[in-house]
């Protein structure tokens, strides 16, 4: 253009030949934007660019508070620009991908897909799926699937791979959204659960006290009247109180019976260690216990240790055909430590390891702010192992051996 303002203004004066360029470039810059458009329409049709669909994804996501909507626009720009016919943005909640924006608009999402090995499982039915990461963790993915005629060009591929590098930031903070999102769910769920089992066993108490007790209670009454009434029969009194005596003693081992079922009082009064010991030596097969210098920690602590610890043995007991189990208790500096190992046929590989006895464990070490793992091979045994983050509220007391 400068060369042209120099033919224009050649026989005149420098300002002229400047002043010409200058009118010449705003004629040409509208022919030159359209020269663009053009070139770009024969490339790429109607769609997109991949700069301007990077340039207009940066800008949406400097004024973006909203990563819902983030996500889904991230998939609208990248399916014009491709011309896909589906596009899926995931996010890694732990060991899964959830689809959490899906274009065309209003079309279901795709299921939930296992990670294999902490990786990218093989693109089911995509064209091309691309991880996202942000300092080297895999956050999510997208994933594209183009018209059945169309194949991925080498110009969407790399467009694919560059917005999957810009969208780390925006798949971080959409993972922690969904992770919270997943242990709210999972807390709520659990509180369901213990509602449900507290109860259930309400319920069971109640039936306990109704067939039991209470009704060893109202013989005992119905009997101690016929003795008031044959109270000048001598020889019926003598006879009959022994047998009153008896069933008020069978009467009194239901109610301890049943009250030690709620909270033994050996655990409330002597700890977990005494409580334990006094289990393990009525149980239906060997066990050890191993416990160091455990001190004292809140009912509540101590409880579900302990309950945990006989639902495994019971388990143990009924389906592991094992020779021998361990109980392990340890106190350390930040919390209480439990293990219930075995030497039976374990948990076969590809069957369920949730059952309604493990998941009231996990349950109830989960309100505590804990977490419990199952470790099993199928021939080799199987440890549940526990964690509470509790502090003592007492010193260990050395307990005697045959305590």
């Amino acid at each position: 253009m400068l060369g042209i303002g120099a033919l224009v203004g050649s026989g005149s004066d420098p300002l002229l030949t400047v002043a010409a360029a200058v009118v010449i470039a705003l004629v040409f810059q509208p022919l030159r934007q359209r020269a663009s458009r053009l070139a770009n329409r024969l490339v790429y049709g109607e769609r997109a660019t991949p700069y301007q669909v990077l340039s207009d994804f940066a800008a949406d996501m400097a004024g973006q508070l909203d990563l819902a909507v983030a996500l889904e626009r991230m998939v609208s720009l990248l399916a014009g620009a491709c011309g896909a016919s589906r596009v899926e943005g995931w996010v890694r909640v732990g060991g899964e991908l959830r689809a959490v924006a899906t274009w065309p608009p209003g079309s279901a999402p795709s299921a939930v897909r296992e990670l294999d090995a902490g990786e990218l499982p093989p693109a089911d039915g995509a064209d091309r799926v691309v991880p996202v990461r942000h300092g080297g963790e895999l956050l999510g993915a997208i994933s594209l699937t183009k018209p059945r005629e169309e194949a991925l060009t080498s110009a969407e591929d790399s467009l694919l791979q560059h917005l999957a590098s810009q969208a780390g930031l925006v798949m971080r903070n959409a993972q922690l959204t969904a992770e919270l999102r997943a242990t709210i769910d999972e807390l709520r769920a659990s509180r369901r659960r213990l509602v449900e089992a507290q109860d259930a066993e309400r319920r069971k108490i109640e039936r306990n006290l109704h067939d039991g007790a209470q009704q060893q209670l109202i013989a005992l009454a119905i009997q101690l009247n016929v003795l008031a009434e044959a109270a000048d029969d001598a020889d019926f009194v003598r006879q009959a109180v022994p047998d009153l005596t008896a069933q008020v003693r069978a009467a009194l081992d239901d109610l301890r019976a049943l009250a030690r079922g709620i909270y033994p009082p050996l655990l409330a009064e002597q700890g977990l260690v005494v409580a334990l010991r006094a289990q393990v030596t009525r149980a239906s097969l060997p066990v050890v216990l191993e416990a160091g210098q455990v001190g004292r920690y809140s009912p509540d602590a101590e409880s579900t240790v302990y309950f945990c610890a006989l639902e495994a043995l019971q388990n143990v007991a009924k389906h592991a055909r094992a020779s021998r189990a361990i109980v392990r208790l340890a106190g350390t500096e930040d919390g209480l430590e439990f293990s219930i190992s075995d030497d039976g046929a374990g948990l076969p590989a590809d069957g369920p390891r949730a059952g309604s006895g493990l998941q009231g464990m996990t349950d109830r070490v989960a309100a505590h702010g804990g977490t419990l793992e199952v470790r099993s091979e199928p021939g080799q045994g199987t440890t549940i192992s526990g964690r509470l983050p509790v502090m003592p509220v007492r010193a260990a007391v050395p307990v005697p051996a045959g305590a």
